[in-house]
């Protein structure tokens, strides 16, 4: 009987294990019978919804568990960011990330958050380029003729761009500072008021995402004489880049990524990664996203976490130099 009751013990104990055990493991892992709800600080439609949109579909697919948008626009990204920081840490909140969040932490005095520390990166989705643009009319008919007219007449040349403390808007004045030259950065609000005073002569040129303009661009109202990241667009490869016309360390792109509260389990933030990858990597999600004029392109959380940094920094100083006023 003693025997009997020592086997019964040992089963008992040994089940009472195995159930900690698994529930330990089914704490890591984002419930199956749960949505994710995946936020976006952007207003349905435009470029960087789409993108994610795309992406959540084709994992959501993959995990079986359905992903769901809400769009929360406004204030920088600070309220969908600020929603997502205090979320609870279990994979089933997750962020879409972008440069405008690095652009915030040197804009904003105070934010609700650390754009830092209270996100656990997951992985970037990919790239897409900005272009300089002006009517097809223009005097400049490159990025050489418009930098030599700078150059040789300070303080001529009008860029638009649209709101300050936008990439674009930032980007043009790190285009100042990187080609040395002395030129008028004017803000418009939006990007159709930019492309009616492009096409007004009222500006020579803007700096503007290009998958807004790509059709304006292809229909030949508008000339693109630059992009602006590290190589030539896909969807324009006889643009030259920033770089090849005369400034050799100049690359901008702006970017999205995911990433989810602070102290989310590794194991969460490793099965999101892997799911976003292998998305990123079906052929229809990379077609899909090169119509939107986006480059597909994961990473690691830790490289996503690099460029996070490296934005912030590049970012802030650019806001220091121009002596933009922190909002």
């Amino acid at each position: 009987m003693n025997i009997l009751l020592k086997t019964t013990r040992r089963s008992a104990l040994a089940l009472a294990a195995l159930s900690l055990l698994c529930a330990g493991a089914n704490a890591q892992q984002p419930s199956s019978t749960k949505p994710i709800r995946l936020v976006v600080p952007f207003g349905p439609g435009g470029v960087a919804d789409l993108t994610a949109r795309t992406v959540a579909q084709k994992m959501s697919e993959s995990m079986g568990q359905s992903i769901i948008v809400d769009n929360k626009p406004g204030a920088g990204g600070v309220v969908a960011s600020d929603a997502v920081a205090k979320a609870a840490p279990d994979g089933l909140t997750v962020l879409l990330m972008s440069n405008g969040n690095a652009v915030s932490a040197g804009l904003f005095k105070r934010l609700p958050f650390d754009t830092v520390r209270d996100f656990a990166p997951v992985s970037t989705l990919g790239y897409f380029d900005m272009a300089v643009v002006t009517a097809a009319d223009a005097r400049f008919k490159t990025m050489q003729e418009l930098l030599a007219h700078a150059k040789a007449h300070p303080g001529t040349v009008n860029i638009g761009t649209i709101n300050v403390g936008s990439t674009q808007h930032l980007a043009a004045e790190l285009l100042k500072r990187s080609t040395g030259i002395d030129a008028q950065v004017i803000p418009f609000n939006g990007s159709p008021a930019l492309i009616t005073a492009l096409r007004g002569g009222q500006i020579d040129a803007g700096v503007e995402i290009l998958a807004p303009i790509l059709g304006q661009v292809s229909g030949k109202s508008l000339r693109a004489i630059a992009v602006m990241g590290a190589k030539r667009s896909f969807a324009l490869p006889d643009t030259p880049t920033i770089a090849e016309s005369g400034a050799p360390d100049f690359r901008v792109s702006s970017w999205n990524a995911f990433a989810v509260p602070a102290k989310t389990p590794p194991a969460v933030i490793a099965r999101l990664n892997k799911e976003a990858n292998a998305a990123l990597a079906a052929p229809e999600v990379k077609e899909r996203l090169r119509q939107l004029g986006v480059e597909a392109q994961g990473s690691t959380p830790q490289q996503q976490a690099d460029l996070l940094r490296d934005e912030i920094q590049r970012w802030s100083e650019v806001i220091r130099l121009a002596g933009i006023p922190k909002q």
